[in-house]
């Protein structure tokens, strides 16, 4: 006999269990079975237990259930086991996602389990019983899940801001080189207009009509390059951008827009700069479609080191359980981008009581400037 094992009448005593109804379950339950008494050796090994462990029965019975955990848990896990016998409880949940329980094979490989233990008192005499299934198969899923969402939040990531770059160089190009092309235009459609000989009223009706033409040419041009990415917020930063931005949506939609900035806090990197402008951005185009609001109140500051966006209006509002309608990205693309920085989006809103938007977005970005 092997040091530490248990006398052979364990074994004895466990045997005539497979010969009983209860016994036949028992062996014929998927998930491994196992019953240790007070000294926590096991009297009791089904055939799902051996294949698990990879240990035969007669190998199993008697032998200390140290055995079959790794030996950084052992000491914990007899204590667990200790607690549970002093408080009375009929059964409990081993392991949680947050605390793994683990087993150990006969042949020294360590695998995830998901188990439950019961107890019983048996002629003055507590046994123990373990149920237990390997969850290696959902760890290694649950993890492949992990390592796709990280990939394609990286993927994501970068798409974004090759977009915001690409967007910038649109817009730049916009405004430097058609715009001033179109300035040249109307220039010289002005010194044409000077020059016109007197007389000819049809010819200075079209010169007119070139000239409202290229002034509505080079508003739009400006107006589509702001849209794309205005320079300023590469030029001169977030706040005049955010300030920019909040005017002109005052100005197009008639409804009274009031920032808040702490400037002193407000250092970030370019992808968080384009992440709040954007937020804002999507947030402000939001309340002028369906919120029919009359003040909105956008705040920018920080709270416990984190970056924190707040839109709020005093519009229609709306029900949060109610399906999203069709081609209607809003609200999905504020998540989108603030997942996207490790951040979170909270909404609150209900019919006839305004929306509330609050992005957090973490002090350090995980992914690259864009």
């Amino acid at each position: 006999m092997e040091p530490g094992r248990e006398p052979p009448l364990t074994e004895v005593k466990s045997q005539p269990l497979r010969d009983t109804r209860l016994g036949s379950i028992i062996e014929s339950a998927m998930d491994a079975i196992i019953t240790v008494d007070e000294s926590q050796h096991v009297v009791l090994f089904n055939r799902a237990a051996e294949e698990i462990f990879g240990r035969p029965r007669e190998e199993a019975l008697g032998a200390p259930l140290d055995e079959f955990i790794p030996a950084r848990f052992r000491g914990g896990h007899r204590e667990l086991v200790r607690r549970f016998g002093e408080s009375g409880g009929q059964s409990r949940r081993m392991g949680t996602h947050a605390r793994v329980v683990r087993g150990l094979r006969r042949n020294g490989e360590e695998f995830p389990i998901d188990a439950s233990i019961s107890q019983i008192e048996e002629s003055g005499k507590r046994l123990y019983t373990v149920i237990l299934r390997d969850v290696t198969a959902r760890f290694e899923a649950e993890e492949a899940l992990r390592r796709s969402k990280d990939e394609l939040r990286e993927l994501g990531a970068a798409a974004h801001a090759t977009r915001e770059q690409e967007k910038s160089r649109i817009a730049r190009e916009l405004h430097d080189e058609l715009g001033q092309l179109l300035t040249m235009l109307q220039m010289d459609v002005a010194w044409c207009k000077e020059k016109l000989p007197p007389g000819n009223d049809a010819f200075a009706a079209k010169v007119d009509r070139m000239a409202t033409l290229l002034k509505s040419t080079i508003a739009a041009t400006r107006r589509i390059a702001a849209d794309l990415r205005p320079l300023m917020l590469d030029d001169l930063g977030l706040v005049p951008s955010i300030e920019w931005l909040v005017e002109n949506f005052t100005q197009r939609t008639g409804i009274t827009g009031d920032l808040l900035v702490d400037r002193r806090e407000l250092e970030l990197t370019n992808a968080q700069a384009s992440a709040v402008f954007r937020i804002v951005q999507e947030s402000l185009t939001n309340v002028a479609k369906h919120a029919q609001a009359a003040p909105v109140d956008i705040a920018i500051g920080r709270d416990d080191g984190a970056i924190v966006v707040r839109i709020e209006d005093d519009g229609v509002g709306f029900s949060l359980q109610a399906p999203r309608k069709p081609n209607s990205f809003g609200l999905l693309g504020l998540r989108e981008r603030a997942s996207l920085l490790g951040g979170e989006v909270t909404i609150e809103s209900a019919p006839g009581e305004g929306t509330m938007v609050e992005v957090r977005l973490p002090n350090e970005a995980p992914v690259a400037s864009a």
